[in-house]
């Protein structure tokens, strides 16, 4: 119930309005839902122990969603772009080494190392300026982040024709697939249109509902995400991210069927990864407030 959804307050009228509108009022559901470093594909991945293996690798995983220089703009899920800058910082100084869903299936599924000091940026929803703002940090700093965009958002501002507005914009398939190319963004599935559907917050069952008719409709509209990514950016995601961290009893039964092989939940706690492929399920992450400085966010990881 804490946090509050404050963005996007003078945007200007287009044909795209009514849409930014309704995605503003459901991302306030999110306020009901919330209660290293130096990667590149040469560095070192040395080295845990064994030890390590066989207790597991503890790593934090950080949620970012917007990001917006005006200060008007910024709250508990917009944060300032220096802000992000200051946490790419802060991992290089202390020897953090940024991951992706990738380099963790590899790791549980293909016995390969993950570096000392592991931990995942992710970025959900897709927004323009992750692709404005934090895609040139990204690639400044050599780090790595994942960007769930959603489908849905994707196709309609791909065929815009507008200029694109960092307030409520959403990243084109050409966008996201330029980051994926850079090695520095890995893309996974956040479903197509589920952070707008009467009755239902993101993939949750709705009261009264069939347990067969919820996952009918959850299956067709993942797939449909998938199928979408597979065309548009010839890849497919191994990760599933929770809209607004909403699941239900058998939300975790259909997302393996899907074959996906990771999960990501809005639940803040550090995850220990195993060799058990049941470790990469409903992995919990950190918000990034704007009202946090870089080393409270950090303190939370200690």
């Amino acid at each position: 119930m804490k946090w509050v959804y404050a963005m996007y307050l003078n945007f200007r009228i287009s044909k795209y309005s009514v849409v930014a509108a309704v995605l503003i009022i459901t991302t306030i559901c999110f306020s009901v839902m919330y209660s290293g470093f130096y990667p590149s594909n040469s560095q070192s991945v040395a080295s845990i122990s064994s030890e390590s293996d066989t207790k597991g690798v503890e790593l934090p995983i950080v949620m970012y969603h917007s990001m917006l220089k005006d200060t008007k703009l910024q709250g508990q899920f917009v944060i300032d772009p220096a802000k992000f800058e200051e946490d790419l910082k802060y991992l290089k100084d202390n020897g953090y080494t940024t991951i992706t869903v990738s380099d963790l299936v590899d790791y549980v599924y293909n016995n390969k190392k993950l570096p000392k000091k592991p931990i995942m940026l992710t970025f959900d929803d897709g927004y323009y300026n992750n692709y404005l703002y934090a895609y040139p940090l990204l690639e400044k700093y050599k780090c790595k982040a994942v960007i769930s965009p959603i489908g849905y958002y994707s196709d309609l501002y791909s065929k815009s024709t507008d200029t694109p507005s960092p307030s409520y914009s959403h990243c084109t398939w050409e966008q996201l697939k330029e980051m994926q190319n850079s090695g520095y963004v890995e893309i996974q599935n956040h479903s197509y249109n589920m952070h707008s559907q009467n009755g239902r917050l993101g993939i949750k069952q709705k009261k009264g509902e069939s347990s067969d008719k919820y996952k009918e409709a959850i299956t067709q509209d993942i797939s449909k995400a998938q199928n979408t990514f597979k065309e548009k950016l010839e890849y497919t995601p191994q990760a599933f991210v929770y809209p607004f961290g909403a699941l239900s009893d058998s939300s975790e039964e259909v997302i393996k069927a899907l074959s996906f092989k990771a999960s990501f939940i809005c639940e803040e706690k550090i995850n220990v990864i195993t060799k058990d492929k049941d470790s990469l399920y409903l992995l919990g992450r950190f918000i990034r407030t704007n009202q946090m400085t870089t080393k409270e966010l950090f303190n939370k990881f200690q």
